[in-house]
């Protein structure tokens, strides 16, 4: 099976098509991808209502040539968040961010529209080797990341085919809070169905320490595994999310 899109939970994805350009103008980025499947909501949960343009890619190695200039693109929203935004020292070129899990065994889910990157994040299975590396968190607790304390984390990085850890979460600058709002659930909504796809039932990964409440708001369970933390300035915790059961939760509804 591919990972075109969170909707490979439902079968078939859709044949390939560029996205329409918006009124005004814009550059278009021609790429394939399929709709994320409608949520439908449970008492307690926000209100999920998703514009028709609004898009959820889940790329990989084996499917770049089918989303055009779209993983690219996503790179670049990278460099803009981490390295022009919060100063972060990583290696960038042409206008790319990347780092040493960017490799064929990782997935990268990307929220678009109109050929723009909105949101991504990055994730990667708890069993990957890489020359010396592995996945962050665990690199961290071994003590190879200058720029993450080895004690993010309570207790030893677990390695499980049926754990994968989410990094490099982000949401583009400049949305207002409304918008980053639905961003948001979209992304982690898409990276759940991504993550269970590929056979994993939890997700762990560095998050920001109010993670808990925003989680909530889309009916994801998440607990702390390690201590808050202040990274780049940013007030984080790890933790662990069961993906699986938000998953099945939703698809039970439908």
């Amino acid at each position: 099976m591919g990972y075109q899109s969170v909707t490979n939970l439902q079968g078939r994805a859709k044949r390939v098509f560029p996205e329409l350009e918006p009124a005004g103008g814009r550059q278009m980025v021609w790429h394939s991808d399929a709709e994320p499947s409608p949520v439908s909501e449970q008492a307690g949960r926000a209100n999920f209502a998703k514009p028709p343009t609004l898009r959820a890619t889940t790329l990989s190695v084996t499917n770049f040539h089918q989303h055009g200039e779209l993983y690219a693109e996503f790179l670049k929203a990278r460099k803009r968040v981490f390295i022009d935004g919060k100063g972060w020292d990583l290696p960038s070129t042409e206008g790319m961010e990347f780092d040493q899990y960017d490799t064929p065994l990782s997935r990268w889910i990307v929220v678009h529209e109109f050929g723009e990157v909105l949101a991504g994040i990055r994730l990667t299975p708890t069993t990957a080797k890489c020359g010396i590396y592995s996945y962050m968190l665990r690199d961290a607790q071994r003590g190879l990341l200058k720029d993450i304390p080895a004690t993010v984390l309570h207790y030893r990085a677990p390695v499980s085919d049926k754990i994968w850890e989410a990094a490099r979460l982000f949401v583009s600058d400049g949305q207002p809070a409304s918008r980053r709002s639905l961003l948001q659930k979209t992304l982690l909504l898409s990276m759940a169905r991504s993550a269970v796809e590929v056979g994993a039932t939890q997700v762990i990964g560095i998050v920001p320490a109010v993670f808990q409440r925003w989680m909530a708001r889309i009916g994801m369970s998440a607990l702390p595994i390690g201590p808050r933390m202040e990274i780049d300035g940013d007030r984080t915790q790890a933790a662990m999310m069961n993906v699986r059961a938000l998953v099945e939760g939703l698809t039970n509804e439908g």
